[in-house]
């Protein structure tokens, strides 16, 4: 053991009492950094899940972010050529070819993809009428794409492929018209055709509008009903890295040409709030460990103070002043390394202990816990900050130690 460390521990028992508020600092200010950034960054975890992951992190529409350049422009792009009243040609709605581009997108690494085809119905039953949005699905990959399949209290999306004549509806439409499982509705398109449908599943998302009014059937069925041959009108795109999304979106985009809008682009705002909060949550656990490093900066400027006429005796011994600072760089250090690992084992069990909270918001039916994020990133970011912060509160005391000039201590002494 290098005599600068052996110096450095014999300081640190010497004064336990000292050594022991010092330690508390650090194990305390670890803890309570874990805590506080689980559950931060668990809410915000919850909080994607919740709003994010319910809805597609890309969207591709049937639609062109700009308007296409029409012939005569491209034919004269210099010329003195001016447009108007221009008419549309009129086509069936979709992106063209939806199968070749499914296959382009599906190359691209770290994604799930769905096609969905989604129009307007009206559902009836036993003379109620209720307007609302049916998704033509494929149900294999609607389930990679969406939380759905979570949500089914009954049925499951599979049954859309045993039954392709079926629908899924929501808990809401279900009470709204007291259907089961097994009984018919009708289902008619704005365009006037209608028919007759299965009830295959319900399902249940907590939201009482999307349960009300959105239902799910075969995707060929979809495509009949509104008589979109080969066509669909959306790619839903989920992305292991949801942050990736507004890249990978533009890079769909070029390559299909058609409108794909990332979750961030769409939701700017909520990105902005999840910013401010870690900058937050950041700001108030740094600012405990600065609190815990001015008690390690108090103990070690005593011990400073009184071992002067010893750090002299070890000046005319022969120490450098390189090694009394690396005396009290190590005794920073060293409480700040004792301090991580008790602090690292406290917070986890704090964070263990805010995970079995219970809570039930008023007017809510299911008990939800408090979200906790049990990432490896924090506790490696903890014992950075608490040895960073240690060894600057140790550098003050350790420069001024080794500063001391023995032949003036020694003579007065």
């Amino acid at each position: 053991m290098p005599i600068q460390l052996q110096i450095a521990l014999t300081h640190l028992t010497s004064r336990k009492r000292q050594t022991l508020v010092s330690l508390s600092g650090v194990v305390l200010g670890v803890a309570f950094f874990l805590a506080v950034s689980a559950l931060m960054r668990g809410s915000e975890q919850d909080f994607i899940k919740r709003l994010v992951d319910n809805s597609p992190h890309i969207t591709v529409y049937d639609e062109y972010r700009h308007p296409q350049i029409q012939p005569a422009q491209l034919r004269w792009p210099d010329g003195a050529v001016h447009i108007q009243h221009l008419t549309p040609k009129t086509e069936v709605r979709g992106i063209r070819s939806y199968r070749e581009k499914l296959a382009l997108i599906e190359t691209l690494p770290g994604l799930r993809i769905a096609p969905v085809l989604i129009g307007p119905v009206v559902l009836s039953f036993a003379g109620r009428d209720q307007a609302g949005s049916l998704s033509g699905i494929i149900p294999s990959k609607m389930k990679t794409v969406s939380t759905i399949q979570e949500k089914m209290q009954q049925g499951s999306l599979d049954a859309l492929t045993a039954n392709p004549n079926g629908i899924i509806i929501g808990r809401g439409l279900s009470d709204k018209f007291q259907i089961g499982l097994g009984r018919n509705l009708s289902v008619a398109t704005q365009d006037g055709g209608s028919r007759v449908m299965k009830v295959v599943g319900i399902f249940r998302t907590g939201n009482a509008i999307y349960d009300e009014s959105q239902s799910f059937a075969n995707l060929k069925r979809a495509q009949v009903m509104f008589d979109r041959p080969n066509r669909i009108n959306r790619f839903i795109i989920q992305l292991d890295d949801p942050y990736q999304a507004r890249d990978i979106a533009h890079r769909i985009e070029t390559a299909i040409a058609y409108k794909a809008t990332s979750w961030t682009e769409a939701s700017e705002d909520i990105l902005s709030l999840l910013t401010v909060r870690n900058i937050i949550m950041f700001s108030v656990v740094l600012a405990i460990l600065i609190v815990a490093s001015f008690g390690i900066y108090n103990t070690l400027s005593t011990i400073v103070i009184e071992k002067t006429r010893d750090i002299a005796i070890l000046k005319s011994m022969g120490f450098h002043a390189n090694d009394i600072r690396l005396i009290f760089l190590f005794e920073g250090s060293i409480i700040g390394a004792i301090g991580s690992v008790f602090g690292l084992l406290l917070g986890a069990g704090l964070m263990h202990i805010l995970s079995t909270i219970e809570v039930k918001p008023p007017g809510v039916t299911e008990k939800a816990f408090l979200p906790i994020w049990w990432g490896i990133e924090q506790f490696e970011l903890a014992v950075l900050f608490a040895l960073s912060s240690c060894i600057l509160a140790a550098y003050l005391p350790a420069r001024r130690a080794g500063k001391v000039h023995p032949v003036e201590i020694l003579r007065g002494a």
